[in-house]
């Protein structure tokens, strides 16, 4: 018996919902008259039902999946034109759970109640729904500056493009370098690099570019810059930390992604905390949330078998006769 979908349930991929005017009542008996019997594509799982300005989420299944179309064997309602919605905005990106989720409860019908199913016309004029959007919160853990932090800015690069998350919504839970600062007055700072955002003066220095030593400096600084002080000056400076995996403790039950330099390659999960490396690449965020989100690892997409470069060809003689033939052209593959 077809279920209830759960909560951010979207089509995946958004091939398998069909829109289709229909001209019987958006009722459970008008539409299994109109669809007792009927064909469907073997992939479709859900119908999108209009009848005037009228909307309603149908959960089909086929009679049999192998043939191209089959008759519809079993539908379910679920939700009628009073607990549906249609929105159109054209810059929604549809097959991507939290581009739906912020065009659903930034809409009308959300303050309105009562919504169930969000069905979005976006771009390209693509069509598909979500139902009762419940974005999960991810806090992200960042020092700053700089604005953005580069973290977040990452983060939200791999929501937009990873269309099996579900919806997420990101918020930053900022390490700010010049609050530390403020907190802890000191006759000399040293910080990490210039990407601090503070002035380089006769009050701050950087460690990366192993000043003069001063023994009255505060490093504001992480365990790595604590270690490198060590190197550069044989002793234990006085610090405040700044590492953001070190205050990584978000409320109860919110997911935590943050980033640590002792962690050089890889991610490292702990309950609802996920740490990549200072210098992650978007391969590694996109791990972490995957891992927030209960999501596997993503596989690589399977190119298909590898193609034969077939026999070699000769390239004639030398001096050969006739017009010359442009590279481009000789290159143009067949049509």
């Amino acid at each position: 018996m077809l279920a209830d979908p759960e909560p951010n349930t979207i089509t995946r991929p958004y091939r398998g919902l069909s829109v289709q005017e229909a001209d019987v009542p958006l009722t459970e008996a008008g539409i299994w008259r109109l669809l007792r019997g009927r064909e469907i594509y073997r992939r479709t799982a859900f119908l999108v039902l209009r009848n005037g300005g009228q909307t309603a989420l149908v959960a089909v299944r086929p009679e049999d999946p192998g043939p191209l179309f089959s008759p519809v064997a079993e539908m379910r309602l679920l939700s009628g034109p009073e607990s549906t919605a249609w929105i159109e905005e054209p810059d929604a990106d549809v097959g991507n759970a939290t581009s739906l989720a912020a065009v659903a409860l930034g809409s009308a019908a959300a303050d309105r109640g009562g919504v169930l199913a969000y069905v979005v016309q976006g771009r390209f004029e693509h069509v598909n729904f979500i139902w009762r959007p419940e974005p999960l919160p991810v806090l992200v853990t960042e020092v700053i500056p700089p604005h953005p932090p580069k973290l977040l800015a990452m983060a939200e690069q791999v929501v937009r493009y990873d269309e099996d998350l579900p919806p997420v919504n990101l918020t930053l839970d900022a390490v700010d370098v010049h609050d530390l600062v403020t907190a802890h007055p000191a006759p000399h700072y040293l910080l990490p690099c210039r990407g601090s955002g503070m002035p380089a003066g006769q009050e701050v220095s950087f460690l990366d570019t192993h000043p003069p030593y001063h023994p009255d400096w505060l490093l504001v600084g992480c365990e790595r810059s604590r270690q490198f002080h060590q190197h550069f000056y044989g002793t234990e400076p006085e610090r405040v930390d700044l590492c953001p995996k070190a205050r990584a403790a978000g409320p109860p039950g919110v997911r935590v992604l943050t980033k640590c330099c002792l962690l050089e390659r890889g991610i490292e999960v702990r309950g609802k905390t996920a740490v990549v490396p200072w210098g992650a690449n978007l391969d590694e965020v996109r791990a972490a949330l995957r891992a927030l989100c209960g999501l596997p690892a993503a596989t690589p997409v399977n190119a298909g078998p590898p193609v034969s470069p077939g026999p070699p060809v000769s390239p004639g003689p030398p001096s050969s006769p006739g017009p010359s033939v442009s590279r481009r052209a000789t290159a143009s593959p067949v049509r």
